[in-house]
């Protein structure tokens, strides 16, 4: 499938959808959803696959644990990962297109390595640098969460401790809707911001780098490529969950706490 960029039409959909968030709208739209979103993000992924393989996200909200959550998500997700650990994710949305990379959520050791590496002269003014040229290029750097003070075992006046505080560290921009974005450059535009915090991402490798902890336990945009029960060990094009792992407590695999635990999850994506 050769890509020829994200249809207008894909923002049309995801428009109407934000105004009519029902089963009836997706069941009478669904091949556009199909047409004009699902199947160009498919073959974007595979003119990126170099930094893959990639997982699309399912469509649909996993709504039995929540109130007032739409059945069907807004936005199209993929994300693929290095070697080394990084990730990277695109998404397509009414609002356009927004990129990033890096470690959206670390797990408990992955957290202790940044930590150390942050706290270590060298390597945490590194990182500020890195962090602060990125800035100065237009990305923005996040993470899933950050501390309200600082972590157990570090002052509070450590002078990187903004840094600290965060529980992951990417660097994402947001597009919005150029009129490239429907063409075949947006896959290189994609490209392009990735490889442009490629110093940041070899950090993140060299000094954290992906989890040992056992696939569940481990955080959104840190696990290890295609590993064992691994939610990103699945194809670009595959639509479907992956298998489901057991809670470890009772050994069932829909238990109470393995389902808020999932819903947790997939509030990050």
């Amino acid at each position: 499938m050769t890509f020829a960029g994200l249809p207008v039409e894909g923002i049309e959909f995801y428009e109407q959808l934000a105004d009519d968030n029902s089963r009836s709208f997706w069941q009478a739209n669904k091949g556009r959803f199909d047409e004009f979103v699902k199947q160009p993000m498919v073959a974007l992924t595979e003119a990126l696959d170099e930094f893959g393989p990639f997982h699309l996200f399912r469509p649909y909200n996993d709504v039995r644990f929540s109130k007032n959550k739409p059945p069907y998500k807004t936005a199209q997700g993929a994300y693929g990962e290095s070697e080394g650990g990084t990730g990277f994710y695109v998404q397509f949305s009414a609002a356009g297109l927004m990129v990033g990379a890096g470690y959206y959520a670390m797990a408990k050791d992955q957290l202790e390595r940044f930590r150390q590496a942050i706290d270590a002269e060298a390597t945490g003014g590194e990182l500020v640098a890195l962090v602060a040229d990125a800035e100065r290029r237009k990305y923005s750097i996040g993470a899933i969460d950050t501390l309200k003070t600082a972590p157990r075992g570090y002052p509070k006046d450590h002078p990187r401790i903004e840094l600290l505080r965060r529980k992951g560290l990417i660097a994402t921009r947001e597009f919005g809707t150029p009129k490239w974005i429907h063409t075949v450059d947006a896959a290189k535009r994609i490209r392009d911001t990735w490889t442009g915090v490629s110093d940041l991402c070899a950090w993140l490798d060299s000094h954290v780098g992906p989890s040992t902890l056992p696939p569940d336990d481990r955080a959104f945009w840190s696990r290890p490529r295609a590993a064992a029960g691994s939610l990103w060990s699945g194809h670009a094009h595959h639509d479907s969950s992956p298998a489901r792992p057991r809670c470890r407590r009772c050994t069932r695999s829909r238990c109470l706490r393995w389902e808020r635990r999932r819903e947790r999850r997939d509030r990050c994506r």
